[in-house]
């Protein structure tokens, strides 16, 4: 499995004809997948807004005057029942999130029992939390936690321009410390924010590089959010997004690709399409954090019309050691 793209390789895979495209996706997919099964996850903020970073994306920035409040940590018995009722819904792993820049003292503790409770409940636990240190994450690691998110956002060239008060480094530093724990990572980042092609080909190869590639890769679509700096960006072209999901695919064969923040936007068409591109997993609940989601309804609706059957788990198939992405993009 290759760990070593090139931004001009991806750029070149993002310039292919759409059928092409898909159709190598779509190989990719077969080779580390059952194609028709689809992989549920739930994301619950339990610390909202006041969040001191200056993400121009974020309705939780304490920068921006949004409409969210700010709130305290969530008691880790609603916690749980959530936890309970996601279970009951079809979701296989948990997130929890909070809106801090790192966790600190008596918070960080009662998420370490959240993370216990969460286990207890016969669920994969996923949190988000900010930067981490190597102890922070190795307690993580040791109270249960299977994944740990932590967004790139974009590629080092265009982070400037959407936060200031932290660099890319620090976010690399997390992961590296995610990794030392030998915790699972979810890292991925967010189109539409202004970003050119080779700012998202940027981006897909700093995670493409990983080695190992993160488990799970969201790609987030922008959410516009009134208040924030990024509120009257333009409309992103639904079929750059869909190749966004299919280049990820194919440079990350063997990992889970979920469709994530926009998704309430997003037509059963489009969503169609995402997952013939590759995508095959979701965040399912109607909040994402702050932002909604589509509604359960209308995502069991479509996983039927569609065909798809919920993952009972989250292990690629036996056909993971088959070297498709380098079969790929030696043009066989």
């Amino acid at each position: 499995m290759r760990h070593d793209w090139t931004i001009e390789e991806i750029e070149g895979l993002l310039a292919l004809p759409f059928n092409d495209l898909i159709f190598q996706a779509q190989q990719c997919h077969r080779q580390y997948f059952d194609a028709n099964e689809i992989q549920l996850s739930t994301l619950l903020s339990v610390k909202t807004g006041g969040c001191p970073e200056d993400c121009k994306y974020c309705p939780q920035s304490a920068h921006y005057n949004t409409g969210v409040a700010s709130e305290g940590l969530m008691a880790k018995e609603a916690v749980l029942r959530a936890a309970r009722e996601a279970k009951g819904r079809g979701a296989t792993r948990f997130c929890i999130g909070a809106a801090w820049r790192e966790p600190k003292g008596r918070a960080f503790e009662l998420v370490l029992e959240m993370v216990r409770g969460i286990k207890d409940e016969g669920m994969e636990a996923c949190a988000t939390l900010g930067m981490l240190s190597e102890e922070q994450a190795m307690r993580l690691r040791e109270a249960g936690l299977d994944y740990y998110n932590h967004n790139l956002d974009s590629s080092p060239e265009f982070y400037e321009n959407i936060i200031s008060t932290r660099n890319y480094q620090d976010r690399l530093d997390t992961l590296r410390h995610v990794r030392k724990a030998e915790l699972n990572v979810c890292c991925g980042g967010i189109v539409g924010m202004g970003e050119s092609r080779r700012h998202r080909a940027g981006l897909i190869a700093q995670l493409a590089r990983m080695e190992p590639h993160p488990e799970s890769v969201p790609i987030n679509l922008l959410v516009r959010i009134e208040g924030t700096p990024l509120e009257n960006n333009e409309d992103f072209d639904i079929l750059e997004f869909v190749r966004t999901v299919a280049v990820s695919r194919i440079t990350m064969p063997s990992s889970h690709v979920r469709l994530s923040a926009g998704r309430e936007s997003m037509d059963e068409a489009m969503q169609a399409l995402c997952f013939l591109a590759g995508a095959n997993s979701v965040f399912y609940g109607e909040k994402l954090l702050t932002a909604d989601n589509q509604q359960e309804h209308s995502d069991q609706a479509l996983f039927r019309k569609l065909g798809l059957r919920t993952q009972q788990h989250t292990t690629p198939s036996s056909r993971r050691m088959a070297e498709c992405a380098d079969r790929l993009s030696a043009g066989s």
